[in-house]
């Protein structure tokens, strides 16, 4: 999927809502336990009924890897299952030496058609170029994240001049091995705060927002401050919608919670747009 294209879904969803799909097993509503496939079944009818309102879906490659065979089995028919028209995001954070992140380029991209990966950057161009190699998909890089532990290096202050801190150097950095055709940032959104500084260094890349809902991001902050021309925004929410219910109406409930997000979104969309 290109930036126009997902720009252009954006506009006709009035939308920048990414669904995360973390599906565990011990939160399933217990009436789909007894079907052959609960995770999945869980997924299709969350993809369902909340398709028109987002414009991505982001399923966390843990929750499946840590089923064995089983969980990469729901993992591709969830992926089957999302429209094409959808964006869809491998919240794998790889992130090795180049020939192990090219078998991983090929696993989620060859394999298995995700639109995106998310990548480490820790050890630098050569574990993230193969990722860019692939043409037509994208690298989510973890710039600057909402977990507390992010303190720990993403924010120790460098002395290149002007102070910054080493997440700015992140972006400075990895803006040279690619375009914001390609190259999207991870930014948490409890972060917001920081969101000028960000978008100063990448003002036309795309950001992955997760931390609005459950971990108490403010929605309007990030779009007031993150959004660009082409809205440039992918705002994640996963608990508050695929969790708003475990009973027989989990889907209607995350419907309902997707709506409202939505919502929200048309109204930031007119206003800072």
């Amino acid at each position: 999927m290109t930036r126009a294209q997902l720009f252009e879904q954006i506009l006709q969803k009035k939308s920048y809502l990414c669904v995360g799909l973390d599906t565990d097993p011990e939160k399933l509503p217990e009436h789909l336990l007894d079907t052959e496939d609960p995770v999945f079944e869980f997924n299709r009818q969350i993809i369902d009924a909340t398709a028109d309102l987002c414009v991505a879906y982001k399923p966390n490659i843990a929750f499946y890897e840590a089923q064995g065979p089983v969980g990469w089995m729901s993992l591709s028919k969830t992926l089957q299952h999302i429209p094409d028209n959808i964006f869809t995001i491998a919240d794998a954070k790889r992130g090795d030496i180049g020939n192990t992140s090219e078998l991983y380029a090929r696993a989620f991209f060859d394999t298995m058609s995700f639109d995106s990966i998310t990548v480490a950057p820790y050890m630098g161009s050569d574990s993230v170029t193969p990722f860019l190699r692939k043409e037509g998909k994208w690298v989510i890089l973890l710039a600057l994240t909402s977990n507390p532990g992010s303190q720990d290096f993403q924010m120790l202050p460098l002395k290149n001049g002007e102070p910054e801190y080493l997440f700015e150097q992140v972006l400075k950095t990895s803006a040279t091995w690619a375009t914001p055709d390609n190259m999207m940032y991870v930014v948490g959104a409890t972060r917001a705060d920081f969101v000028e500084r960000v978008r100063a260094i990448v003002p036309d890349s795309f950001l992955l927002v997760p931390g609005v809902g459950a971990q108490g991001g403010s929605l309007e902050d990030i779009s007031r401050l993150g959004m660009n021309k082409e809205c440039g925004l992918l705002v994640n929410s996963t608990r508050a919608i695929i969790y708003a219910s475990s009973g027989r109406d989990f889907a209607e409930k995350a419907r309902e919670a997707a709506l409202e997000v939505q919502q929200e979104m048309a109204q930031y969309l007119e206003k800072f747009l």
